[in-house]
């Protein structure tokens, strides 16, 4: 069992969680984590860089003159990449660079993620984060009291507008929905910050 502290926006402890391992599958799966994270920047690249090749450059494919006889040296067609103008020779072109994960090794990555994140104490349980108006110095001031100092993906149960543009001009920090997170966003900050209420959600998933 894990024990999880509950704080309050002050940075004081209110309460006491257990968790059991075995709900993030007991292990860590270092080396699913390390695919799913590969698949996760792999599937960020746009890979729309190209260059006209021999292929696209527009001009005849006839060969300029004869190869004997004329005193030239040996030309081919007027779209060679060794001529002005011509094509480039190995260029860059269209490519795809998606990657895909069966659906139940992405949802074991992201457990072993979060199991990891719990074991290395990297996990910030706060009872709520209720903003009446968007405050980016009143979220910035409870990243402080909570101790948070670098990188840190903050999850919560419900989208909160007012919470997002609090939290949308503070740098490194990164807001979205407990039921939506990845391994890849998980691994990509050194803190986890959840509200209680995302917190029981996602231990209690698979309660019937």
């Amino acid at each position: 069992m894990i024990d999880v502290a509950v704080y309050n926006r002050e940075g004081k402890e209110i309460e006491s969680l257990q968790v059991d391992e075995s709900i993030f599958g007991g292990v860590i799966r270092h080396a699913l984590i390390k695919q799913a994270v590969v698949m996760y920047q792999a599937n960020k690249r746009i890979g729309t860089a190209a260059t006209k090749q021999k292929s696209l450059v527009e001009g005849s494919t006839r060969k300029l003159y004869k190869q004997k006889g004329t005193g030239n040296a040996r030309a081919g067609q007027v779209r060679t990449p060794s001529r002005v103008g011509g094509g480039v020779a190995f260029g860059k072109k269209f490519r795809d660079f998606n990657q895909d994960m069966p659906k139940k090794q992405r949802r074991l990555a992201t457990d072993s993620a979060i199991l990891s994140k719990l074991q290395s104490g990297c996990v910030v349980v706060v009872d709520e984060l209720n903003f009446t108006a968007p405050k980016t110095k009143e979220f910035a001031r409870v990243l402080g009291n909570l101790k948070i100092e670098r990188s840190c993906l903050v999850a919560v149960k419900d989208r909160s507008e007012n919470l997002v543009k609090s939290a949308r001009n503070v740098p490194k920090v990164g807001l979205m929905l407990v039921n939506e997170l990845n391994a890849g966003d998980i691994c990509n900050r050194q803190k986890m910050l959840l509200t209680k209420e995302a917190f029981m959600t996602l231990v209690n998933r698979d309660a019937n």
